[in-house]
């Protein structure tokens, strides 16, 4: 079973927005070393996004880019397009040979996000990389 250095050290980080990035951060370097861990953000859009979606999509992976600078963490970053998160993020880890897809529940019922389907579930029934959801402080 790999360590949590080893899931960390080249994870695929989706956020979903600025108070994402800023959840998703400090959850992540609360189990990996920022020294170590080169996380590539990604921040999925639907084929024809509004401008001012992207815009917030750029504000969010600058948030989680600030926010790893000051610690010394070097962050690679991609906005990508799909009509299916889940696929464009999967691709996206296959692409980066990502250690895991990594991320932060956002809230909700996890119970109906596996009988809804969700993009959690979804994630965890399609990916052959593993999947590490971390706690968000306070939650």
């Amino acid at each position: 079973m790999p360590s949590s250095d080893d899931l960390l050290k080249r994870p695929v980080v989706p956020i979903a927005g600025e108070d994402d990035a800023a959840a998703t951060y400090p959850a992540l370097v609360a189990h990996g070393d920022p020294a170590v861990c080169r996380p590539l953000v990604i921040h999925v859009l639907g084929e024809d996004a509004p401008e001012a979606e992207t815009n917030r999509a750029h504000e969010a992976i600058e948030r989680f880019e600030s926010l790893a600078a000051a610690d010394g963490m070097t962050v690679d970053s991609e906005l990508s397009h799909g009509d299916s998160i889940v696929d464009t993020i999967l691709e996206a880890a296959e692409a980066a040979d990502a250690s895991a897809v990594v991320f932060c529940s956002r809230g909700g019922s996890a119970w109906f996000d596996l009988l809804a389907g969700g993009v959690r579930t979804s994630l965890l029934a399609k990916s052959d990389t593993p999947v590490v959801m971390l706690p968000v402080e306070g939650q």
